[in-house]
């Protein structure tokens, strides 16, 4: 993800945005890489790309990943389809993110899968729960889409909702929401959860937090700013948007389970969120349902967009789970 820095540094500034007096705030040009679609991919990243409006109004919209073997070939099985939600704090980034685009380069070549990266409304100009409301209607647009890529080269049925960071948290919550309209949303058909290294918070420090709060790639300043810019005016790190614990209903946690859903939370000791992973999963094991904790010594937060050789681990991991069926 970002590049180390200084914890003591501005983190208004970090993260290119500039605090106002009057407390309104300014985005400095974009500083982070960004990439166009292509149909001629770079051999290292055998993987065609295009980008697809969701809702014009409201300016979101998709970035589509289709492995090219599948594109040069005919097919003789539709792929597994996942929808990822990218990270940085629901302030930054969009599919046109370099290092987004390059993770979801080696996922889909290694599952191989379809992938749709959400292009979602960014916080401070629309906070939470904005990034939700547009990863849902994401899913509705992707039952009804023509797309000739999603139409000839997708199985609607064995669909997956994925995040990084941020992305793991709306995954978090569009799964919520999507479980208590399935029917709504046929003929997509979710089947699992995948929460890479998601971003939770609270008003109580965890220990891994305390632990990690100068940590290099992700301090607390940056991650309290980033809660501070993005959840309703006047709340704290104890809303339900940001605190895993709260707002969650053991009915809509049996209706995961009774449709099955399978869950991956995917975190590393060297990220100050850890504890909230581990939280996550032994909380959800309590509920009853079908969830796998899969956890690495050392690391940071985000580490595995920016190492290829972990990454091509962890989609190894992602193939097994996403090929269980």
């Amino acid at each position: 993800m970002s590049s180390p820095i200084d914890s003591h540094v501005d983190p208004y500034s970090y993260v290119g945005m500039i605090r106002n007096p009057d407390g309104s705030i300014t985005r400095k040009p974009e500083f982070l890489p960004t990439a166009p679609p292509s149909y001629k991919p770079d051999p290292n990243f055998p993987v065609l790309t295009k980008d697809i409006p969701i809702n014009l109004e409201k300016n979101t919209w998709a970035r589509l990943y289709l492995p090219e073997n599948e594109f040069n070939s005919v097919p003789t099985k539709k792929l597994p389809l996942i929808i990822y939600y990218h990270g940085e704090g629901f302030i930054l980034c969009s599919p046109t993110s370099l290092v987004f685009q390059n993770f979801c380069f080696w996922i889909a070549n290694q599952i191989p899968a379809v992938i749709v990266s959400v292009g979602y409304r960014l916080a401070p100009e629309h906070r939470l729960p904005a990034a939700y409301d547009d990863g849902m209607e994401a899913l509705h647009w992707i039952k009804t889409i023509t797309d000739v890529w999603m139409t000839k080269y997708v199985d609607l049925s064995k669909c997956f909702l994925m995040g990084t960071s941020a992305g793991g948290n709306i995954v978090h919550h569009v799964g919520l929401r999507a479980v208590a309209c399935v029917d709504d949303l046929a003929p997509l058909k979710i089947q699992g959860l995948i929460f890479h290294q998601p971003f939770f918070g609270g008003t109580r420090r965890t220990m891994s937090e305390v632990r990690l709060s100068y940590d290099n790639f992700f301090p607390l300043l940056m991650a309290d700013v980033m809660w501070d810019l993005s959840l309703p005016v006047g709340v704290n790190r104890d809303h339900e948007y940001c605190n895993l614990m709260v707002g969650i209903k053991s009915e809509v946690l049996m209706k995961v389970n009774d449709q099955g859903w399978r869950l991956l939370v995917i975190g590393c000791d060297g990220d100050p969120l850890v504890d909230r992973h581990i939280e996550l999963v032994r909380f959800l094991k309590e509920n009853g349902l079908d969830v796998i904790g899969e956890f690495n010594n050392g690391g940071f937060h985000g580490y595995q967009l920016v190492d290829e050789y972990n990454a091509k681990i962890l989609c190894g991991v992602l193939k097994k789970f996403i090929n269980f069926m």
